[in-house]
């Protein structure tokens, strides 16, 4: 079986009335033998194609869900053919295969195994090809089993159906997902070539470091996801403000690069917009004036852009908001000057996106020179280290003190009322593109929310004089022959 990516480019010649109705990059599966239906009439890769363009409708908009949605599917639909179990077989075998698979999935093979988390995540998508299936007549049964469950939230309570199949999986505060302060200082200075102490690092030569530092501040102070900051067009970085401002500054997130297509403003730290400026100036002009950089042919053709501005530019004489183009369009953009539009770029002037990989590869080098505790970080770790110091920042008061000295006299006087009269849980849940607070809490709580509100209630304490931090160590030495008591 096959998984490719439907293009519509020629369509005209197809054997076919109009257009089809395809959503561009959509992922199709087609057997191996490219028929959709034998003598016993249409085969199940043809239910499964027709649920896959029904993703964008049905709670799932994102291009690269869809990938892993067909993929999931895929697997299972092979691991079933391997054992003479079809896709919308019997409830009794669908079930036996069921167990088989997730054996497969714990113990098999090392490269096929599946974490907790990653199984979870495949039952889910199964469950919900299944349920379709069942509802349009595809299917006679599914293989999972349900127990009625109560969700909490708050003081909220719900009733909900607990997939059997899912694997247990430790508390989400378990794992720390963010970058404390030394951490990220540590991350941020090996991006640069520098070591842990600021120095130049002798034995590191690496390449492009002023655009790796550059625009991992810019992700790290703003909590764009990947998507958001990779496909960040260089025009649409907000201009530097004519003098040092300790008010962050207003950025706005594209609704055609961000989860669900919705448009929202976050901010940027003064020092690291001026950081992303300079970068772009120098070592970014530096690649990408006069490059001679073209996209090649399997994205597309290239779109030459001229008059190109913050908002928008004209390709090929018609003109375009960049509000309007998604990830796929913004890295066939060609600028004016030469080179990718993008904000990050290669020593050629083409558009640069491996973050992951430079992520992976500077947590590396941590570990085996400096720091071996230091945790893996992957692009949206940045997000979480944004969220989390954020919060720290409004619980704390930080930023209502610098709004209520700078709202008589800054440039951005909406700003510093925004943040003197909104709650800090509603300001965070603007800045992360929530659609509600009570998402923006849950997220939080799987960031161990509870420790910035913790310190602030000490150190509130300490400098109001009500905390003794003798009586607070002798407090604590009760607790360390605990164990001798048993």
């Amino acid at each position: 079986m096959e998984n490719v990516f439907y293009s519509s480019r020629g369509w005209e010649d197809w054997v076919v009335p109009a257009k089809p109705a395809i959503p561009e990059g959509m992922p199709v599966l087609i057997d191996d033998d490219l028929l959709f239906e034998d003598a016993s009439g249409p085969r199940p890769t043809v239910a499964v194609n027709r649920w896959l363009r029904e993703l964008p409708t049905n709670g799932c908009p994102a291009p690269r869900s869809w990938t892993y949605y067909a993929r999931t599917v895929k697997e299972w639909m092979e691991f079933l053919a391997e054992h003479g179990v079809g896709l919308f077989d019997t409830r009794a075998r669908l079930k036996s295969a069921l167990g088989a698979y997730a054996v497969y999935r714990a113990t098999g093979p090392i490269k096929h195994r599946f974490e907790a988390s990653t199984w979870n995540q495949s039952v889910g998508i199964l469950a919900t090809f299944y349920r379709w299936a069942v509802d349009e007549g595809y299917a006679d049964a599914e293989p999972f089993t349900y127990k009625q469950g109560t969700a909490y939230f708050g003081e909220q309570a719900s009733q909900v159906q607990v997939n059997q199949a899912r694997r247990r999986q430790a508390k989400d505060h378990v794992t720390i997902k963010y970058l404390e302060d030394d951490f990220a200082g540590l991350f941020l200075n090996a991006l640069s070539g520098l070591t842990p102490d600021g120095q130049d690092d002798p034995r590191y030569r690496g390449r492009e470091l002023a655009r790796n530092a550059a625009v991992t501040r810019f992700a790290l102070s703003s909590g764009l996801r990947s998507q958001e900051f990779s496909y960040y067009l260089a025009c649409e970085v907000p201009p530097l403000p004519r003098r040092p401002v300790k008010m962050p500054v207003p950025l706005p997130v594209p609704a055609a690069v961000t989860k669900g297509r919705m448009f929202r403003v976050s901010w940027v730290d003064y020092s690291v917009l001026a950081e992303l400026h300079s970068y772009i100036d120098l070592e970014r002009a530096l690649a990408a004036d006069g490059s001679t950089w073209r996209p090649p042919a399997s994205w597309g053709e290239p779109l030459m852009v001229t008059e190109a501005d913050e908002h928008g530019g004209r390709i090929d004489g018609v003109r375009v908001t960049w509000e309007s183009l998604g990830p796929k369009d913004r890295r066939r953009l060609v600028a004016p000057g030469g080179g990718s539009m993008l904000l990050a770029v290669r020593h050629d002037g083409g558009p640069f996106t491996a973050w992951g990989t430079v992520f992976s590869r500077t947590s590396e080098r941590i570990r085996e020179r400096f720091e071996p505790r230091f945790p893996h970080v992957w692009p949206h770790r940045l997000r979480h280290t944004m969220a989390m110091k954020t919060l720290e920042r409004l619980v704390r008061g930080y930023y209502a003190q610098v709004a209520n000295l700078v709202k008589d006299t800054d440039d951005d006087a909406a700003m510093a009322l925004y943040l003197t009269k909104t709650e800090p849980l509603l300001v965070l849940r603007d800045l992360l593109g929530h659609s509600s607070a009570l998402t923006t809490e849950k997220y939080l709580r799987r960031l161990d929310m509870t420790r910035i509100f913790r310190e602030a209630y000490e150190k509130a304490g300490a400098d109001a004089g009500l905390s003794d931090a003798a009586a607070d160590r002798e407090a604590a030495a009760e607790f360390d022959d605990e164990e001798d008591d048993f």
